[in-house]
């Protein structure tokens, strides 16, 4: 952790760990247990009254088939991330929590875009394109958009809370704690938990639900840049809370 870094909270899933992003020793993932500290303080940040599910650039022209980077949609296929995700969206409905789908696109004439950095003009220049209205920017299959889901797009920046209409529509649904997945974790996914902070919402990660390449990177990001100030968790401990609120 860099120097003058906060601690961690006790029980946050953010303590001692390995290179790989895992908790060692006798604080090792202490997400199940009843009475855990961590099952506990997991359970009041994932109220299903306050709590919203966003998915990041879940898209068919991102991690689809026919995707415009092949590389991010191999590793978010062979992680399983998308199949993790369509299953804590399924437990995010049936426990009462809303979803919202963060869905990065553009004009086909391109107006309003970024083109202030090297990764837009890569972009702008890919053969698969994020327009608006085509099926690149329709949800990526497991993972789909059901009627009672809110579905948010942007045509330009890396955040899907950065000038866009996504905070009023937590803040009307009385929204505390954000769980945040998707991809990726070399761009949107830290812009997305930094933004979520800074707005002051309370960030949750699983860290089996994000995606980034390469593949080592994401557990090191995790580790370095998201625990000091979001709860890092895993799948299985949310969807055990949202089971136990689910009628």
């Amino acid at each position: 952790m860099p120097s003058g870094a906060p601690k961690p909270e006790p029980g946050s899933g953010t303590g001692n760990g390995n290179g790989n992003g895992r908790k060692t020793g006798p604080e090792a993932e202490a997400e199940t247990g009843p009475g855990s500290a961590a099952r506990d303080r997991l359970s009041r940040l994932l109220d299903p009254a306050t709590t919203v599910l966003l998915t990041v650039e879940c898209q068919r022209g991102v991690v689809g088939v026919r995707s415009a980077l092949p590389e991010l949609a191999a590793e978010a296929r062979r992680s399983g991330v998308l199949d993790r995700i369509a299953r804590l969206a399924a437990a995010a409905r049936a426990a009462g929590v809303q979803v919202v789908h963060a869905v990065a696109e553009r004009r086909p004439d391109g107006r309003g875009a970024n083109l202030n950095a090297p990764l837009f003009r890569a972009l702008a220049g890919l053969p698969v394109q994020q327009h608006s209205g085509t099926p690149a920017v329709e949800p990526a299959p497991p993972v789909e958009a059901a009627a009672e889901d809110l579905v948010v797009r942007r045509l330009h920046g890396l955040s899907p809370l950065a000038g866009t209409g996504l905070d009023p529509l937590l803040r009307n649904l009385r929204c505390r704690t954000l769980l945040i997945t998707g991809v990726s974790a070399n761009v949107a996914v830290p812009n997305t938990v930094f933004d979520a902070v800074n707005l002051g919402y309370t960030a949750v990660v699983p860290r089996d639900a994000i995606a980034g390449v390469p593949a080592d990177y994401t557990p090191a990001m995790l580790r370095h840049t998201l625990a000091p100030v979001a709860t890092v968790t895993t799948c299985r401990a949310v969807l055990d809370v949202w089971r136990r609120h689910t009628p």
